[in-house]
């Protein structure tokens, strides 16, 4: 199994930046791509960007491409993902994902961490 935390979510006033960090233990050597995702309350889950466990292959939403970056630091099992430019919009719950290379879905997920933008 694998385990994903994320930390980082905060407040911060439109135009600010925050940085998300998901961390993954147990077996990473399972991993091939890790996502984040986010949602607010009453509304479906939306993709924001994936990268390969490797460290590329980067994917974005449209709505965040050119705003948001993902990386990879291989000695640390983690996955982050750096919001610039943040708008209210954003304010969502984001959760970090990972799938194996043998399912078509994400199968482990993070508890998620609150980021709300100020307008």
């Amino acid at each position: 199994q694998v385990q994903l935390v994320e930390s980082g979510g905060g407040l911060v006033q439109a135009g600010g930046s925050l940085r998300l960090s998901c961390a993954a233990s147990g077996r990473t050597s399972i991993i091939f791509r890790m996502g984040w995702f986010r949602q607010a309350p009453g509304k479906e889950r939306e993709f924001v960007a994936s990268i390969m466990w490797s460290g590329g292959s980067t994917v974005y939403a449209d709505s965040v491409k050119d705003r948001f970056t993902i990386s990879r630091a291989n000695a640390k099992n983690t996955v982050s993902l750096q919001m610039n430019s943040l708008k209210p919009e954003d304010t969502d719950v984001y959760y970090c994902a990972a799938k194996e290379r043998s399912s078509n879905t994400y199968t482990y997920w993070g508890q998620g961490t609150q980021v709300t933008v100020s307008s």
